[in-house]
C-alpha cells in the first residue's frame, strides 16, 4: 500500500498495469457475440489445434484466417499459434517440417501432389525490446556464421534478423502488426480471444498498427507492403488505414534496401497473387509507393494500364476469385513479353535466325529484370516456355501442333495466346483454332489439320504470278505458233521454245528404227 502511494507520487504505475497496459487486456468473446460460421473452418486446422490440446498445449487458429472468419469469408490459409516449441510440434504429426532461419516455424502437410494443404504451425514469442538485443554489422548473408547462434537479433538499423525467443501468448500478440490479425479462436470452445480490440476495428473497418507505426516499420519493413496487400485486399469492404498507420509508410520506404532481395520478390507475388493485383497497384499509387519498393514491381505498376498487361492482373483476379490455381511465371510473363518482343524484333533485323534471337532476348531479359532470386532457375524455365511457345502456335501443320498439345506446360502457353488474341495482339482465328483442336478428339484434329494445309495451299495457289502472252511482231506472228513464246510476269527474261521441225508427209521410210509412222 505504501509502496503504490509513493510510486504514485514519483508518477510511476504499479509493474502489473504497466505489463496490462503495453501488452493489452485479455477478452474472450463468445461465438453469440462474434457470430463466426464453424462451417467456415478448415478440418485439418481443427485437427492440428485438437492434437496440440490433447497434448497439453495451448493451441489457437491465429492471424488472418480469424479476421477473415470474423468478416463472413472462407480463408485461403489457416495458421495455428502455440505454446509447444517447434520441436515438439514436429513430434506430434507424421509430416511435419521445421522451416526457415528469422521465425522458426513448422509446416504440418495434408495430403500429397497438387492438392496436398499446409498449416503453418508457430510457437508463442516474447515481446524482446530490440535495443537490448545483439547486434550485427551486416546482413543474413554478410552475418550468416553469427547469426546462427543467436535467438534474438538486429541489424544497425534495428531490423530485426532473429526473433525466436518463445513466450506467453499476451505477448505474442502484442508482436504481430495489425490488431485485426493479433486475434486467436479456438475451434473447439468457439471462443475469440483478443488482447488489442482488434474485433472492435474489424467492426468499424479500421486497419490500426499494434504499437509505433514507424518503429514497427523499423523492425521489419517488410510490413510496409503488408499494409498495402491488406488495404488493398479489405478496401472492396471498406477498410482502410489509419492515418497514424499510413503516415510512416513512405518516409520508412528506404528501409526495404536493405531486405533480401529474395523475400522483396515473395512478398512482390503475395500482392499480385493473392487476388487483389488491381487493387494493390491503386494503393501503391495512393500511397505515392508506386516506385521504390522493388525494381520488377516498378515495372508492373508502370505497365498496369497496358491492355496486356492489365488483361493478365485481371485475369490472375478472377482464377484466385474462382479458386483456381495461379502461377507466378504466367503472369510476369505477362508483364515481361513487352521486353522480349523488342529484343526478338532487334535480333531479327540484325540477320539472326528466329529461335536463336528469341532465346537471346529472354536471356537479356531474365539479366535485366528477374535479376538472382530464390527459385529463379524454375520459374525462368517456365516463362521461358510459355514464350517460346507463341511462334510455335504458327505452325498447325504435320505433327507439331499434335505434340504441342502433350507439353506440359501447354496450357499456360494457350492462355497466353489467348490473351494476345483478346488485346488484338494475333488473330483471333488462330487462338479459337487452338482452342478446338485442344478440345477436340484424334479424327477431329485430323480434319482441323488438314482444313489448315488445305488453305495454306489455296493461298499459295492465290499468291503464284499468272501467266501471260507477250506482245509480237506482226510478220512474227505469220511464222511462229502461239506456243513458241511464253512470257511468266516477274522479273526473269521470258524464255522461248523451240519450234519442233515438221516431218515431211508419206515418209514412212523417215521413221525411226524401233518405232511405227503413224
Amino acid at each position: 500500500m505504501i509502496k503504490t502511494i509513493i510510486d504514485k507520487l514519483l508518477g510511476k504505475e504499479p509493474a502489473a498495469r504497466a505489463r496490462k497496459s503495453r501488452f493489452g487486456k485479455r477478452e474472450e468473446v463468445p461465438a453469440s457475440v462474434h457470430g463466426i460460421d464453424p462451417q467456415l473452418v478448415d478440418q485439418r486446422a481443427v485437427d492440428v489445434v485438437r492434437t496440440l490440446k490433447d497434448a497439453g498445449h495451448e493451441a489457437y487458429i491465429v492471424g488472418g484466417a480469424v479476421r477473415d472468419l470474423l468478416l463472413g469469408l472462407r480463408p485461403k490459409d489457416f495458421d495455428v499459434a502455440t505454446d509447444a516449441t517447434p520441436e515438439q510440434v514436429k513430434h506430434l504429426f507424421r509430416r511435419a517440417f521445421i522451416i526457415g532461419k528469422r521465425f522458426r516455424i513448422v509446416h504440418v502437410v495434408y495430403g500429397r501432389g497438387r492438392e496436398h494443404e499446409v498449416i503453418e504451425v508457430s510457437t508463442f514469442r516474447a515481446f524482446m525490446d530490440n535495443s537490448q538485443a545483439e547486434q550485427v554489422s551486416g546482413n543474413e548473408r554478410t552475418s550468416k556464421l553469427a547469426l546462427a547462434s543467436m535467438k534474438h537479433a538486429v541489424d544497425a538499423s534495428g531490423r530485426v534478423l532473429r526473433d525466436n525467443v518463445w513466450g506467453p501468448q499476451d505477448q505474442d500478440a502484442t508482436r504481430r502488426d495489425f490488431t485485426v490479425n493479433a486475434m486467436y479462436y479456438d475451434p473447439e470452445t468457439q471462443v475469440v480471444v483478443d488482447f488489442h480490440k482488434g474485433i472492435q476495428d474489424a467492426q468499424k473497418k479500421v486497419l490500426r498498427m499494434i504499437g509505433d507505426p514507424a518503429t514497427r516499420y523499423r523492425e521489419d519493413p517488410v510490413r510496409i507492403i503488408r499494409a498495402v496487400r491488406f488495404a488493398a485486399k479489405l478496401s472492396p469492404l471498406g477498410f482502410k488505414l489509419e492515418p497514424k498507420t499510413a503516415k510512416p509508410l513512405l518516409e520508412c520506404e528506404p528501409l526495404l534496401r536493405e531486405v533480401p532481395q529474395s523475400r522483396l520478390f515473395d512478398e512482390m507475388l503475395k500482392l499480385l497473387q493473392t487476388g487483389h493485383a488491381l487493387a494493390s497497384i491503386e494503393q501503391l499509387k495512393k500511397l505515392g509507393l508506386e516506385h521504390g519498393i522493388y525494381p520488377l514491381l516498378d515495372v508492373v505498376v508502370e505497365r498496369a494500364g497496358h491492355p496486356f498487361v492489365q488483361a493478365a492482373l485481371a485475369d490472375t483476379d478472377r482464377r484466385v476469385g474462382e479458386g483456381k490455381p495461379v502461377a507466378p511465371s504466367f503472369m510476369l510473363a505477362c508483364v515481361l513479353w513487352q521486353d522480349v518482343k523488342q529484343g526478338w524484333e532487334r535480333r531479327l533485323k540484325k540477320g539472326y535466325h528466329a529461335f536463336p534471337a528469341l532465346n537471346e532476348a529472354i536471356d537479356e531479359v531474365f539479366d535485366q529484370r528477374i535479376g538472382d532470386v530464390s527459385g529463379r532457375g524454375k520459374l525462368a524455365a517456365d516463362m521461358r516456355e510459355i514464350w517460346v511457345m507463341q511462334p510455335r502456335f504458327d505452325k498447325r501443320t504435320g505433327s507439331t501442333p499434335f505434340g504441342m498439345v502433350l507439353q506440359a506446360r501447354f496450357r499456360a502457353g494457350f492462355d497466353f495466346l489467348r490473351l494476345r488474341a483478346d488485346v488484338g495482339e494475333i488473330e483471333e482465328d488462330l487462338a479459337e483454332w487452338w482452342q478446338e483442336f485442344q478440345a477436340a478428339d484424334d479424327a477431329r484434329r485430323e480434319d482441323l489439320v488438314a482444313q489448315v494445309r488445305e488453305e495454306q495451299r489455296q493461298k499459295q495457289k492465290a499468291a503464284q504470278p499468272a501467266a501471260r502472252r507477250a506482245p509480237r511482231k506482226a510478220e512474227d506472228m505469220q511464222e511462229a505458233s502461239p506456243l513458241d513464246t511464253i512470257v511468266i510476269e516477274g522479273d526473269a527474261p521470258a524464255k522461248k521454245r523451240r519450234r519442233r521441225r515438221r516431218k515431211p508427209a508419206g515418209g514412212a521410210d523417215m521413221a525411226p528404227s524401233g518405232g511405227s509412222a503413224e
